[in-house]
């Protein structure tokens, strides 16, 4: 799964439903601003931000038992979720498009019932979201999913969901974002990269606020990605896939 793939699938929390299991306020606004979430999953392909803006969780020595528990993990997937390979049963079961019609590497179907429990506890059933490639004849193609966290929960937490010898999970942190209300600012672009958002070299409040903006430290709460319906079996824990960049 590409860096494009894996930061558009979080920013699926930016509509109202999702956002309210991954954080109590929402600083982007409200949904008017879709249009340009549109615009800013459009400038998330390259890897040069990174760094300043995702927070992942520290990669693990394996524990006794992390494999066979991974392992139960994915074949509980596997089993349990196949059904939702016609996104019509997806639709059905309450998941919901991301930006239906907007053209995206990787569609993300969300349901807010799920996200909203993801808080208190852990259905390999019921993930957040639902990740989707569409294929040659335009056909969508179940590839994995998303687990969420509370903001706030510890290692040990999402541990117990999920190894953290096998996977990592990712926080957004130390994001620029225009001034509410000031949506046409997301074109705002210095040497040809954009002034906010994910993309953006500014990772402070300091320089933020010089740029007129609005800092946000930690946008949603935890996420992780397993493709586990990838056909190549080493790609199933690969979600994080940021080229190591940890903190």
């Amino acid at each position: 799964m590409s860096l494009s793939s894996i930061v558009a699938c979080c920013w699926v929390a930016l509509l109202p439903p999702a956002c309210l299991a991954q954080d109590v306020t929402h600083p982007l606004g409200d949904s008017a601003d879709t249009p340009a979430t549109a615009a800013v999953m459009q400038e998330m392909a390259a890897p040069l931000a990174a760094a300043l803006h995702l927070r992942l969780t520290p990669l693990r020595a394996p524990a006794p038992g992390d494999s066979a528990r991974a392992a139960a993990l994915l074949a509980a997937i596997q089993d349990r979720v196949a059904r939702y390979r016609d996104v019509r049963v997806a639709v059905a079961d309450g998941y919901r498009p991301f930006l239906p019609g907007v053209k995206q590497p990787v569609y993300h179907y969300t349901s807010r019932r799920n996200a909203l429990a993801e808080r208190f506890r852990f259905d390999p059933a019921a993930p957040t979201s639902l990740l989707y490639r569409q294929d040659s004849t335009g056909r969508l193609v179940l590839i994995g999913v998303m687990y969420s966290a509370a903001p706030r929960a510890t290692l040990e937490e999402l541990d117990r969901r999920v190894p953290l010898a096998i996977a990592r999970w990712h926080q957004h942190v130390n994001l620029c974002l225009p001034a509410r209300g000031a949506r046409v600012r997301w074109r705002d672009s210095s040497s040809g990269r954009p002034i906010f958002g994910p993309q953006s070299l500014i990772a402070t409040p300091e320089a933020c606020a010089a740029v007129g903006g609005r800092f946000v430290p930690r946008m949603f709460g935890w996420m992780v990605h397993i493709n586990a319906f990838a056909d190549d079996p080493a790609a199933v824990w690969t979600g994080h896939e940021m080229h190591d960049h940890t903190r």
